[in-house]
């Protein structure tokens, strides 16, 4: 039987209805989907990358109790944190994002360590998470050492205690308080062993603050447990529990080390732009990368440290013209004696070979001494 032209025409429009329908929700599903799953870390000392410059460290040092982590886009959560150790001891573990240098797992493109007379300020904000039900502090470590060292404990530890719930105490004893940052704080010193400690300690919770990392460096240098040719090495926030702590969390982060001024140019000179080239030649399960670093800021960039993330599965065998942090995950290129200087619209390049397995892919982003780049 023949249809209608009207029949048809009902069709064609339930048809086209239908199509718009489903163009919506496809529309609809792409707006709200997450711009990229959380990551959760359980590994003892697992970590992962945060905004393409923090490092999450799962860091459970004190149990065997599991703990996990999972990262967000601007911090982390602790998701699970079995079991307990005594309350007059060391905690369990430390939890963490870091800006710097934490036995050798460096953070994309970090300017640290750099050396306390050179630092002009040093930014930072968080904001904590707490819970009920757990024994714990809130803890903000800054980490200082004569040398520029980032493979192991530093000499002296700054601990910013921002709540301390239970029975807990910092190490050593309390020597006084101090007004730091425009805030009130008890002031304790001591040694666990390794490293001198001196730590700062709210009288009551603080859920978030903006500060200066370098006002309680200055405090540590004027108290004798520093001097200013030392160098930071990193800048730490997490917890540390001794009972349970899943929820806890650092909602945000951010660390800022500024050198010499507002760029690396010195007092006053523009900071750092760029832009990165990122050349691939790949063949089945390995690969070579040629990486141009262009410099399009007005002043002169010395010393450049070129932060990025490998993908899961890459890891590097050989570089010429750089060194690298690491094998794998994050790291970070240093330059050598020849090429440390880039000019101002000038260019330096390095490059690497490396295995992958899976399907190959390429970094998704790069920071200049801590300054995000963009893509060629």
């Amino acid at each position: 039987m023949r249809s209608s032209p009207h029949r048809l025409r009902t069709v064609r429009a339930l048809f086209g209805a239908l199509l718009t329908t489903l163009a919506t929700v496809a529309a609809l599903l792409a707006a709200t989907a997450p711009a990229r799953a959380d990551t959760v870390v359980c590994e003892q000392f697992g970590s992962t990358v945060i905004q393409g410059r923090y490092v999450v460290q799962n860091n459970r040092w004190g149990t065997s109790a599991p703990q996990c982590v999972t990262a967000t886009d601007t911090g982390f959560r602790v998701t699970q944190a079995d079991g307990s150790v005594p309350t007059n001891g060391a905690p369990k573990s430390y939890p963490s994002v870091f800006n710097g240098c934490h036995y050798t797992n460096c953070s994309p493109g970090t300017n640290l360590p750099a050396q306390i007379s050179t630092i002009s300020s040093a930014p930072s904000s968080i904001s904590y998470g707490y819970v009920s039900g757990a024994v714990y502090n809130a803890s903000y470590d800054i980490w200082l050492d004569p040398t520029p060292r980032t493979d192991g404990v530093n000499r002296t530890e700054i601990m910013i205690w921002f709540n301390r719930v239970g029975p807990i105490q910092p190490i050593g004893s309390q020597v006084g308080t101090a007004s730091v940052g425009g805030r009130s704080w008890e002031v304790w010193t001591g040694s666990n062993g390794s490293n001198d400690v001196i730590s700062f300690v709210a009288p009551s919770a603080i859920s978030s603050w903006s500060f200066d990392v370098m006002d309680f460096v200055d405090q540590t240098v004027a108290r004798g447990l520093a001097q200013s040719n030392w160098y930071l090495t990193s800048v730490q926030a997490g917890f540390e529990p001794w009972q349970n702590g899943a929820g806890l969390a650092v909602n945000s982060f951010s660390s800022t080390v500024d050198t010499g001024g507002q760029g690396p140019g010195g007092p006053g000179q523009p900071a750092t732009a760029c832009q990165v080239a990122y050349d691939a030649n790949v063949w089945q399960g390995g690969f070579t990368a040629d990486v141009t670093v262009k410099n399009t800021g007005s002043a002169a960039v010395d010393g450049w440290k070129l932060g990025f993330t490998l993908p899961s599965g890459q890891r590097v065998s050989s570089t010429w013209n750089a060194t690298l942090s690491g094998t794998g995950g994050a790291v970070t290129a240093s330059p050598v004696a020849h090429n440390a200087r880039i000019a101002a619209g000038g260019t330096q390049s390095f490059g690497f070979q490396g295995t992958y397995s899976g399907s190959f892919a390429e970094p998704s982003g790069f920071t200049l001494n801590g300054t995000a780049c963009s893509v060629a």
